[in-house]
């Protein structure tokens, strides 16, 4: 199994591996360098990719025209090297505004996994699924997003999606502390990661989550997820 990409160029690769390198190819196109590999629209639309959306979903989540998320999505395939979606999903690149990226990488943590802290599951209606899980179960309710919806379960977040109705499997979240490292780790011991570490969420504190996604020896879906909290 190979590890994911990198960038072809490796005198180009930096702190943090694959999201250190020059601003050339933005210069070259004519537009005001931005001091980071991609811009903040860029950004937003590979952290889609990396969490596996389509681009029609990209384009409804974030309220901008398909052709736009196009737009972005061949705009970072030229500009790192990369010629698939395959290989955007399993990059490992870090923005530069992210809390994460300030952050120093530790391997001083032998255990690469924590415990268990969330369970997807799909449901038909967000709607109907929201006031059972919150009115008939008497869970808390924590945050909803279009549709998307969380519940507290005693410590354990429960994430509900609205699906087309097919029975999915539910996923489980192991929570690490350094999201970078537990990734770096399990790759060594041959764990097949589908998606790389990547922000789905940034709260109004300044804190963000961060989740990358690999599978079992069946095939089946798994994830590491990583709260990490705002600079004080």
């Amino acid at each position: 199994m190979s590890k994911a990409p990198f960038l072809k160029n490796p005198k180009r690769v930096g702190k943090f591996g694959s999201d250190r390198v020059t601003l050339d190819l933005m210069q070259k196109r004519g537009r005001p360098a931005y001091p980071d590999l991609l811009t903040p629209a860029e950004w937003r639309v590979v952290e889609g990719v990396r969490h596996g959306m389509s681009n029609r979903e990209i384009a409804l989540r974030q309220e901008v025209s398909i052709d736009a998320v196009k737009y972005h999505v061949a705009n970072a395939l030229q500009k790192l090297g990369f010629v698939s979606r395959v290989q955007l999903r399993q990059w490992n690149g870090v923005r530069r505004d992210s809390v994460l990226y300030q952050m120093e990488t530790s391997m001083q943590d032998p255990t690469p996994l924590g415990p268990v802290g969330q369970i997807a599951r799909s449901v038909k209606n967000i709607e109907a699924a929201r006031r059972w899980y919150g009115e008939s179960l008497g869970l808390k309710h924590l945050y909803s997003f279009g549709n998307l919806a969380f519940f507290d379960c005693d410590g354990l977040r429960l994430f509900l999606s609205e699906g087309d109705g097919a029975v999915a499997e539910s996923i489980l979240y192991f929570r690490v502390l350094d999201i970078r490292a537990s990734h770096a780790k399990l790759l060594a011991r041959g764990v097949l990661f589908t998606h790389a570490p990547h922000m789905i969420h940034r709260h109004d504190d300044g804190s963000e989550e961060w989740m990358a996604f690999f599978q079992d020896n069946e095939g089946r879906p798994l994830a590491i997820m990583s709260q990490v909290a705002a600079n004080p």
